[in-house]
């Protein structure tokens, strides 16, 4: 992309920072290199040569080809090489400016004479042990995924589990659990001994979160749209594909349903956000994750007006937030390709472009994608993406926020309101609620009204089978 005066103007007043700075055309190359590797091993910048001193005095370069060749020459004794664009020419009242543009997401670590750096401001500085090989992994050139996991041996290993697993890819030949399990890079040969990998402790392993703490989901439904004492949460671990489950049936408990109900009873539901969005979400959340971070796991958090997906570590190799539709880098390789042979590769799409589809047809905002310190945010709103849409239901028009306002209740609860309050009948049984949700067993609808009563929302009338429940009306 062709830059202007306009946006070389912008950089000087914004200052030399981590992803500009500039030197006089005589800078000697090492200088040049540093800088540029500095930015390679960041999030990318801008290199210009004809600009001087704290506050940027453009004063141009007098030999513009020769300036071009200094900053070439610059990047290429980068280790490895480092390959950029040609660097542009910009003039500003007759003064040439070189500009030399190093993209983000770069597939490498770089060095210079040996020397990781990094941008610190202005400055560059050397990486830090256990940055540099933070890098390294984020950059894909050693996957943390493919290490062996310290202390694990093959007892650690559910073998039934990976030999059912083995048995479902139907591969010819004489192969067994154990080789199968080394060529998808679960298992690791040292010295001629077999060891669970990091990746194989995660897909397959008895007790993964005694190896790899935080490699788990805190999932979290809130009553408001702040985080407050009034919640329901569960703490998923367990393998990856265990842990998929059990996020989809929070899911299913915890998102509110739409719920058109007519006189014959028949009904119609459409969870706040489309299930399957959510879905590609979280699996992309637990097959791409930095596993390396131990300090925190995936959270699944339901606000009353959003939902937010929080991985942690930035987003892998040459994705970023801009080109995140379109660009295609996985962290755990061998993590993707199991979760794939185990039915996943649905929902592993990198569909980003699928979940806007998904939300557009419900006809909700775009998600928002942040990276934070460490991690990765995606947030679902449930408001409409037009104010002037019509509601989707008749649940729609129930000001629940304002009935029900700081009152935590699951989707079975909700529709038995709705039934009461939209409904023919001013009562509803077990027996109601329970052809309204006929894949819930019974218990746990008696204790949905039971709850119900307890929360004041209903009072129930009758004793034993005769018994039924009426809806206490409130003052709003």
């Amino acid at each position: 992309m062709t830059n202007s005066t306009d946006d070389l103007h912008g950089w000087v007043r914004h200052g030399r920072g981590d992803q500009t700075d500039w030197y006089d055309e005589n800078t000697p190359p090492d200088t040049l290199a540093s800088t540029l590797t500095a930015m390679a091993n960041g999030q990318g910048g801008k290199l210009l040569l004809g600009v001087v001193g704290p506050g940027g005095a453009i004063v141009g370069v007098r030999n513009v080809s020769n300036a071009v060749d200094r900053v070439l020459q610059a990047a290429l004794s980068a280790d490895p090489p480092l390959l950029i664009p040609l660097p542009e020419v910009i003039r500003v009242n007759g003064k040439a400016v070189v500009i030399a543009q190093v993209p983000g997401g770069l597939p490498h670590a770089y060095a210079h004479e040996g020397r990781y750096l990094r941008r610190d401001g202005a400055h560059n500085i050397l990486l830090k042990a256990r940055d540099l090989r933070q890098l390294i992994v984020e950059r894909g050139e050693i996957s943390f995924e493919s290490e062996r996991t310290p202390r694990a041996t093959l007892a650690d290993l559910d073998m039934d589990r990976a030999r059912s697993y083995a048995n479902s890819l139907h591969l010819s030949g004489e192969s067994s659990v154990e080789q199968i399990l080394i060529r998808r890079g679960c298992l690791i040969e040292i010295n001629g001994e077999r060891y669970p990998t990091n990746a194989g402790i995660l897909l397959f392993g008895k007790e993964p979160q005694r190896f790899l703490r935080g490699a788990d989901i805190t999932a979290v439904r809130f009553a408001s749209e702040t985080m407050s004492d009034r919640f329901s949460r569960q703490d998923i671990g367990g393998t990856l594909p265990d842990q998929i489950r059990r996020a989809e049936l929070f899911l299913r408990d915890h998102l509110r349903k739409d719920v058109v109900i007519g006189q014959t009873m028949a009904r119609d539901e459409q969870t706040e956000y489309p299930l399957e969005a959510v879905r590609e979400l979280l699996v992309n959340a637990v097959a791409h994750r930095d596993y390396q971070i131990q300090g925190d796991g995936i959270r699944l958090f339901i606000f009353s007006n959003r939902l937010e997906i929080t991985s942690p570590g930035d987003l892998p190799g040459p994705v970023t937030i801009a080109n995140i539709k379109d660009e295609r880098f996985s962290r755990n390789p061998a993590i993707v390709q199991v979760l794939s042979d185990m039915g996943f590769i649905e929902r592993l799409g990198y569909g980003v472009d699928r979940v806007i589809d998904l939300m557009r047809q419900q006809g909700l905002r775009q998600p928002e994608f942040t990276e934070k310190a460490g991690g990765f945010r995606v947030v679902l709103h449930n408001q409409v993406a037009d104010s002037h849409s019509e509601p989707s239901s008749p649940v729609d028009s129930l000001d629940f926020s304002r009935q029900f306002a700081g009152i935590e209740l699951n989707p079975r609860q909700e529709i038995a309101i709705t039934f009461l309050l939209e409904g023919t009948s001013q009562r509803i049984t077990n027996s109601d609620l329970q052809r309204l949700c006929p894949d819930v067993h019974p218990e746990t609808i008696r204790r949905d009204l039971a709850d119900l009563v307890n929360k004041t929302l209903l009072k129930k009338m009758g004793q034993k089978r005769g018994s039924y429940y009426i809806l206490i009306r409130k003052e709003t």
